[in-house]
């Protein structure tokens, strides 16, 4: 599509100038308004679910962190999930740990685990990771009901829920909800940052080129293996959050299953986003539900067919039509560089400049001596 082809936008704005920032400023005030009105706005079931959203979001950030932009496959999410739920639940069941700590406890054992885990598969990439990884998903169900004494074995283990505070005139459900929703917006943050910042860039350097990255300095194995611990952090957390929010954990939690719903979350949200980390979560957990409304032994055939027409009709994802929709309503370019031509709304420059002192002034007439005053036909008299 040509410039010209191109449906103009309602708004145009230089990115990093002062109405950017104020656009970006508003949009972040109104999703967030949004996002705490809802659970004062809905019933305790809906509440529930979109707890489970954003419980599923935090996972499927640390997974898109690994594929989109390490491009690397994992097919064993739902191990360092299973992990960060029983770390919170064990603590918060057996010790007298406060539960805002089991959190970012049980980020930091799935980040170890992901580091002592990423260290010896640095050497493998594409269908062999995913096959270690997947590996690694079938691996924990049996070795959750062999650790009866930590995790309960077979007959799983009870949470003790986040209590709702005594000055905050709340549901519980609500709280959950709250509760979730400021966890999430942390670990987007927390995302966003490790993706724009130097790791993004050297982590889309190996995915499009590892031996010209290499070539420029970068360790491409120390990259690789802090990438994947961090993507296992964010599994951790979200399960971490997994166990607060059902305040119940067993293996059937815990199947192959979940590790392909991490992933189909991303791929239907969008690679590289995110916000398609968020709307991939919506469709995995709201999909199968509508499914089922409309015909009960036909849910895994409707979900199956819903999520390869999804696949098939929005390749880049539900964040690529979200950024479609964005640019229709307001085109941000970037600033133009030094030197460059001036916009048409620019000003003009001054038709009379003063003269460049280095370069002398361009209306002086040279002397006959210099090599400039020689006329055309004596410069050309000394041509061969």
């Amino acid at each position: 599509m040509t410039e010209r082809e191109r449906p103009r936008s309602l708004l145009t704005v230089t990115a990093g100038s002062r109405a950017h920032r104020l656009l970006r400023a508003g949009a972040l005030v109104a999703g967030i308004a949004v996002a705490v009105g809802i659970p004062f706005n809905s019933s305790a079931v809906l509440n529930g679910e979109l707890t489970l959203v954003m419980v599923y979001a935090v996972a499927a950030l640390g997974l898109n962190l690994l594929v989109g932009y390490g491009g690397q496959i994992s097919l064993g999410h739902g191990a360092f999930f299973a992990v960060g739920a029983y770390t919170a639940g064990a603590l918060l069941a057996k010790t007298d740990v406060p539960y805002p700590l089991a959190v970012p406890a049980a980020g930091l054992v799935a980040f170890l685990l992901g580091l002592a885990f990423g260290v010896p598969a640095l050497r493998l990439r594409g269908l062999y990771l995913a096959l270690v990884t997947l590996a690694l998903a079938v691996a924990v169900g049996p070795v959750i009901k062999r650790a009866e004494p930590l995790t309960g074995g077979v007959s799983g283990l009870a949470v003790p829920q986040p209590a709702v505070p005594s000055w905050l005139a709340v549901d519980a459900d609500q709280w959950l909800y709250l509760l979730c929703l400021a966890v999430t917006g942390v670990m987007a943050l927390l995302a966003a940052n490790l993706s724009r910042g130097s790791l993004g860039r050297t982590l889309v350097a190996i995915r499009d080129g590892e031996r010209a990255a290499r070539t420029y300095g970068v360790d491409a194995a120390r990259v690789k293996a802090l990438l994947f611990a961090w993507s296992a952090a964010f599994a951790g957390v979200g399960g971490a959050l997994f166990a607060y929010a059902l305040g119940f954990v067993a293996p059937e939690s815990f199947t192959l299953a979940l590790s392909f719903t991490f992933l189909g979350a991303i791929v239907v949200g969008g690679l590289g986003s995110v916000a398609g980390a968020v709307l991939g979560s919506l469709f995995v957990v709201f999909v199968p539900q509508y499914a089922g409304d409309v015909n009960q032994a036909l849910t895994g055939v409707i979900y199956g067919g819903t999520l390869i027409a999804v696949i098939y009709l929005l390749p880049g994802g539900a964040a690529g039509v979200a950024r479609r929709f964005r640019r229709r309503l307001v085109e941000v370019v970037e600033p133009p560089p030094p030197g460059a031509a001036p916009r048409p709304d620019s000003p003009l420059p001054d038709p009379h400049p003063d003269p460049d002192p280095q370069r002398g002034d361009p209306d002086a007439v040279p002397t006959t001596g210099s090599p400039a005053g020689r006329s055309d036909a004596a410069g050309r008299s000394l041509r061969p």
